[in-house]
């Protein structure tokens, strides 16, 4: 392992992404900044890579109200200084860098175990910096320790999108070798979402448009497949393939009204419905009562998950048992590929350095 303190000390300077044009037409312009000042409670991470996820483009889009002028939330990488001298521990710790970067740790839901819903959460890219800047700055208590016998390619991706899938499936309380539908399959969530199913012993149905991403579903171990393209009827095209059955849940990560209300008619009694797709602002979702009122259906919001499980979720890729797909780039290339991630096989990670 190299000296992280050897490094902080040479680093006068650091390059980020900036956030441009805030809209329709965003773009990034990489920039040379001073460091970062350090609280007494907090640690300076330089970044190894950073995922891009739909987030990131609806942060650039100005979708989600004002980001901050660095975005990004699928950090890997290391503790290179400390603003505490009883943080000394941590100096060269691999860890990891999400969504959530802080929470009060006292409101009514940071007690109840649910962190994911403080009042008075901080987000990396909005109010804070991201990790699309080879340093940033994190909470001491904040930090998730990563492993250092994986690719920090593979440790990306989970950081937002897997921890968000597993999340997902952990609030289906689906049982354990019952039939469970993904919609939105092909996608960046919804790719590790099948995964992560798969893992959990759950049978999977893939809900995605096109030949194309049918044969990924496939090809990543989904029992069936269904194009809603060419099946209009989702309630129809899932008994039929299942041979009878509905599913125990779904979970949509596609993010429109159309997926929530198509994969409502997919749930069976006393199933549930997870979404964590995010469509646009506009959007209204509409059923009729009786939709949950005659069948006790659940439908349940999913927002990425805390830091324990975060590490539950690193630790399948760990085993295995979940691989997530990656596109490599440098950070000089992200202009070129940051409107496409929709249309690749797999997550784009951005390499801070080489």
């Amino acid at each position: 392992m190299d000296n992280p303190a050897s490094r902080q000390a040479d680093m006068s300077r650091h390059r980020a992404a900036i956030l441009l044009n805030e809209g329709p037409d965003f773009s990034f312009e990489i920039q040379s900044l001073d460091p970062p000042a350090l609280g007494p409670r907090e640690v300076l991470v330089e970044i190894e890579v950073t995922g891009i996820c739909g987030t990131d483009l609806a942060l650039a889009g100005g979708y989600l109200g004002k980001p901050n002028s660095i975005i990004g939330h699928e950090g890997v990488g290391r503790v290179i200084a400390v603003g505490s001298p009883t943080a000394t521990a941590l100096m060269g710790q691999r860890v990891g860098v999400g969504w959530l970067r802080d929470s009060c740790g006292t409101c009514h839901s940071c007690m109840l175990g649910g962190e994911t819903r403080c009042r008075q959460q901080v987000f990396s890219g909005r109010k804070v910096a991201g990790t699309l800047a080879t340093v940033t700055v994190v909470p001491e208590r904040y930090i998730v320790p990563l492993p250092e016998d994986l690719p920090a390619e593979l440790l990306a991706p989970i950081m937002c999108a897997g921890v968000t899938a597993y999340k997902a499936l952990k609030c289906s309380e689906a049982v354990p070798g019952s039939w469970v539908a993904i919609s939105g399959a092909a996608g960046g969530v919804g790719a590790l979402a099948l995964q992560y199913a798969l893992a959990m012993g759950y049978r999977v149905v893939a809900i995605d448009g096109g030949d194309a991403r049918r044969q990924s579903c496939l090809d990543a171990g989904a029992e069936v497949y269904i194009d809603y393209e060419k099946d209009r009827d989702l309630k129809l095209a899932v008994t039929r393939e299942t041979k009878g059955s509905l599913c125990a849940a779904a979970i949509v990560c596609a993010g429109s009204a159309a997926a929530y209300e198509a994969a409502l008619t997919c749930v069976d009694y006393f199933g549930t419905l997870v979404g964590v797709g995010i469509p646009p602002p506009t959007s209204k979702v509409a059923f009729h009562p009786l939709a949950l009122i005659d069948t006790g259906i659940k439908i349940v919001g999913s927002m990425v998950g805390s830091r324990a499980d975060l590490a539950e979720a690193v630790e399948f890729v760990r085993r295995g048992l979940v691989t997530p797909k990656a596109v490599s780039i440098p950070l000089e290339d992200l202009n070129d590929h940051v409107r496409a991630i929709n249309q690749m096989n797999g997550k784009l990670v951005v390499r801070l350095r080489d």
